[in-house]
């Protein structure tokens, strides 16, 4: 804390002497030297650079196995001394955890590609992170602080179900072919980490969990406009855009818009299940409409004019900005697709440019004056 800042907030009334002594002091007892753990910082960079150098320069000359076996070390060392250690760093130094959690799971997602590459396996990328997920991500919820693993296992995730999704084709061949609705339920499974992370919330490691729910909640609405977008672009008629894939869609987010609601009974849950339950009936509404560019443009907006009175309710200020900022840009790109023959002339560029210049000042003028105060709703 300045010392400049704490004469200004005394000037100003904010607070008394006594009260900036006392800030002062618990800074001094808390202060860490940061340019001490820079250099901490930089020796152990070059030293795992060095080592990173020597192993590369030498890469093809080591066996196979042997690689394998040192990379499985590593993997044994950083968790035995998270096993170890673990608490006590979580306590003390939260974030030195996350980051050795971080790089527990990135040698762990390392060592499958390791292990193709030592012998030349070619199954599909999801049978691994399938495992890993099973192995590692586990570890990785019990002991999570904050966004950085909460990214890791989701992205994780999405990436295994979507791999799954497209890997019978490039693999196993038509004949072996699943369902369309199992493939778009299995893709929309992602989904279930909002109602996960909103039952968890509330205790010592809210922060990730708040986290995890509300990249569920992305990945919904999400996956929402990108349907709303394709159906403005194509009818939907097979594969896993169709009818009783949709309907899978819809199911499975009513379910977890369910679970939210149930589970967090505050402003900010009822927010959250809406959301949800909106990107599901809008994947439903998508399939009829879908071809007609109008439609797929009117959906998008839809869907976010109901986020931005979601977020109104429940004091999402950045998300309620966001949303604004959506659906003025979508209504400008409807207008130029429907006024496209307008625009080859100067007076349709005009138009166009007093439009855009409107929708714009208007947006502005709704995020300022409707826009809730900052933070998230209780």
């Amino acid at each position: 804390m300045g010392v400049r800042k704490l004469n200004d907030w005394i000037e100003a009334g904010l607070i008394d002497a006594a009260t900036a002594d006392r800030i002062r002091a618990h800074e001094a007892e808390h202060a860490r030297p940061l340019a001490l753990w820079a250099a901490f910082g930089i020796g152990a960079l070059a030293i795992g650079l060095g080592v990173i150098s020597v192993i590369a320069a030498n890469w093809e000359d080591v066996p196979g196995q042997v690689r394998l076996a040192i990379h499985l070390a590593l993997i044994g060392a950083l968790a035995g001394f998270i096993l170890l250690r673990g608490e006590r760093i979580g306590r003390d130094q939260p974030w030195g955890l996350e980051v050795t959690l971080f790089l527990l799971g990135v040698l762990g997602l390392a060592f499958f590609g390791h292990l193709g590459q030592v012998y030349q396996t070619g199954s599909p990328l999801w049978q691994p992170l399938a495992i890993w997920l099973v192995l590692f991500a586990p570890l990785m919820l019990m002991r999570g602080q904050s966004w950085l693993l909460a990214v890791l296992v989701m992205g994780t995730l999405v990436y295994a179900c979507w791999d799954y999704a497209f890997a019978y084709d490039r693999y196993f061949g038509a004949e072996q072919q699943l369902p369309d609705s199992w493939l778009a339920l299995v893709t929309a499974l992602p989904l279930l980490a909002a109602p996960l992370g909103a039952w968890m919330r509330g205790g010592a490691r809210e922060s990730f969990w708040r986290r995890l729910e509300q990249l569920g909640l992305t990945y919904g609405v999400g996956g929402a406009s990108l349907v709303a977008i394709a159906a403005g672009i194509e009818e939907f008629r097979e594969n896993i855009m169709a009818l009783d894939s949709q309907s899978v869609r819809a199911a499975l987010a009513l379910a977890a818009a369910s679970l939210v609601y149930l589970t967090r009974r505050n402003a900010s849950g009822e927010a959250s299940a809406a959301v949800i339950a909106g990107s599901g009936i809008l994947c439903l509404i998508a399939y009829p409409v879908s071809g007609e560019a109008l439609a797929g443009g009117l959906l998008l907006m839809a869907l976010w004019i109901g986020i931005a009175a979601a977020a109104l309710h429940a004091g999402w200020r950045g998300v309620f900005q966001i949303s604004v900022a959506i659906v003025a840009l979508r209504l400008i790109i409807l207008s130029f697709e429907l006024a496209s023959d307008l625009l080859t002339s100067g007076f349709g560029l005009i138009l166009a440019g007093l439009l855009i210049l409107g929708i714009a000042w208007g947006a502005l003028r709704i995020s300022r004056h409707y826009a809730p105060t900052s933070g998230e709703a209780k």
